[in-house]
């Protein structure tokens, strides 16, 4: 999953970032319109998280579905209830009033993730594979399997796909954020560590100046 967060750097915002990041989910951050504007044209996200205090999110809200049409969007606000409904009337998807928990933020971005067609179940399952991604768990065959982040995040890609080929590109754009490096070799690295961890048989197809798939 890839997240855009836009705010204007409230306080643990930072500790948010991490924790986002620690549960395998790509988020960029920028602290003004520009920024969300300029990365919602250059990459595709499944949840923008954008806060009110913005200058013009009222026009992300009028023309997110132009803007960014694969994503949800979520806006975040002041703690009145007029906030939330001029934010709903505009074309948010959902609100989150200030304070908040990082734990409703989770559960808001993932739920809206799953609105994104085609629609899968929070669980996610190849075979032997099973992918509890509220509980960021993975299972093979019934055991746990003790996977980085990134190697979680690459696994529930492939999982995504439904056995489709997913390329190295494509991967990029999913499971890392928009520091990586397009040149690298973090990709084949990740899918090398995240086999291994597998174990066997050999579940990840490599084809040949495609990519990746499960089989």
């Amino acid at each position: 999953m890839r997240v855009l967060l836009g705010e204007a750097g409230h306080r643990g915002v930072a500790e948010e970032l991490e924790s986002l990041r620690r549960l395998a989910i790509a988020v960029d951050h920028c602290r003004n319109m520009g920024g969300v504007l300029e990365r919602v044209g250059v990459h595709d996200y499944d949840v923008l998280v954008v806060g009110q205090e913005l200058l013009g999110w009222e026009f992300l809200c009028a023309k997110a579905s132009v803007l960014a049409p694969g994503a949800r969007l979520l806006l975040v606000t002041g703690p009145g209830v007029r906030d939330r409904i001029r934010g709903l009337e505009l074309g948010a998807d959902d609100c989150l009033a200030r304070p908040y928990a990082f734990a409703e933020l989770l559960a808001r971005i993932r739920a809206l993730a799953r609105r994104s067609a085609p629609a899968l179940p929070p669980v996610l399952e190849h075979g032997g594979l099973v992918l509890d991604l509220p509980r960021h768990r993975a299972l093979r065959d019934g055991t746990p399997l003790l996977l980085s982040p990134k190697e979680f995040a690459v696994l529930e890609v492939l999982l995504r796909a439904q056995g489709g080929v997913v390329s190295t590109e494509e991967l990029l754009e999913k499971a890392w954020d928009e520091h990586a490096d397009p040149f690298t070799n973090a990709v084949r690295m990740a899918v090398m560590t995240l086999r291994r961890k597998l174990g066997q048989p050999n579940v990840i197809r490599t084809v040949p100046r495609a990519g990746y798939q499960l089989v």
